[in-house]
């Protein structure tokens, strides 16, 4: 029996009553599911891309953490990485109550499953296959200097009040609604060389249909974000770790602080490429989610 796709997606009711937009596809009793978390500011549609390169005999899920994308806004108290996690644990119960996941997270999305690895490690245990850790960080987020070096760097004290000044902006309505016209910062930002307009300016849509008060709350959590010693309980993971040598935002270093700590892992450089890997390299990071999913769960 095939699970429902509605095309724009199902809802999803949290147990403290927050909708979540989820999208779910391939047969419901099939051997493995691949679970994408998306990042800060993104939606779901970010994996669209991945998605429609699964397999067939493999469930695909997607879904819009609480304050993006489709989902109902984070109410106070609720934006943080801990309830991040514990909607994915929800979303896991829920939606795929049965057999072997692998996790695929991109930024915040990475960080959401290590904060799951954290809170609720008898599920991770018991149902995650594999992981996979596109662009993210397990820590030390507040002191990224956006790849700036030398005077330039010194004059941009970290990447949190860059980031905290366009938000300020956002919520007073003095930053441009257009895509096109974000396109050239989003484009510094969050991209490597040649990326392709379509998906610069996507990246942006997506970000404009963020709810602001929702991704300032995350991006305080994603500063205070530290679960280096979290990743111990994946350690038994087969596991994959793909970076870009042009992220500003969670840089190769970061990336291998997260793969030294997953002696079952492949670590995958991708020279030229950003922070939004899926769009930069898609081929790419499809290849290595597919090889991920044959080890993870080899009998299906």
């Amino acid at each position: 029996m095939a699970a429902s796709d509605t095309g724009s997606g199902d809802r999803f009711v949290t147990s403290d009553g927050t909708v979540l937009h989820v999208r779910d596809t391939g047969p419901a009793d099939a051997p493995a599911t691949v679970l994408f978390v998306h990042g800060w500011t993104q939606d779901n549609t970010c994996w669209d891309i991945a998605a429609a390169e699964m397999p067939d005999d493999v469930r695909v899920v997607r879904y819009d953490h609480r304050g993006h994308g489709g989902s109902a806004p984070a109410r106070p108290g609720t934006r943080t990485l801990e309830q991040l996690a514990d909607d994915l644990a929800e979303v896991i119960d829920g939606v795929v109550p049965t057999g072997p996941i692998v996790l695929v997270g991109h930024s915040m999305g990475g960080m959401t499953i290590m904060a799951l690895a954290e809170r609720h490690p008898t599920l991770v245990e018991s149902r995650v296959a594999g992981l996979a850790f596109v662009a993210t960080s397990s820590g030390n987020m507040h002191r990224i200097s956006l790849g700036l070096k030398g005077a330039l760097g010194r004059s941009v004290p970290r990447v949190e009040p860059v980031l905290r000044s366009l938000l300020e902006r956002r919520k007073k309505g003095t930053l441009p609604g257009s895509p096109r016209l974000l396109s050239p910062a989003a484009r510094w930002l969050v991209f490597g060389k040649k990326a392709k307009q379509e998906y610069v300016i996507e990246t942006v849509r997506q970000s404009l249909g963020a709810h602001p008060a929702s991704i300032g709350g995350f991006m305080d959590a994603i500063f205070a974000h530290d679960r280096r010693v979290a990743l111990g309980a994946l350690r038994d993971k087969p596991s994959v770790v793909l970076t870009g040598d042009r992220d500003r935002l969670c840089p190769v270093d970061h990336a291998k602080v997260i793969a030294d700590e997953l002696p079952d892992t492949d670590f995958v450089l991708f020279p030229g490429a950003g922070h939004m890997l899926m769009y930069e390299r898609p081929v790419e990071v499809n290849a290595r989610i597919l090889s991920l999913l044959r080890r993870a769960v080899p009998t299906r």
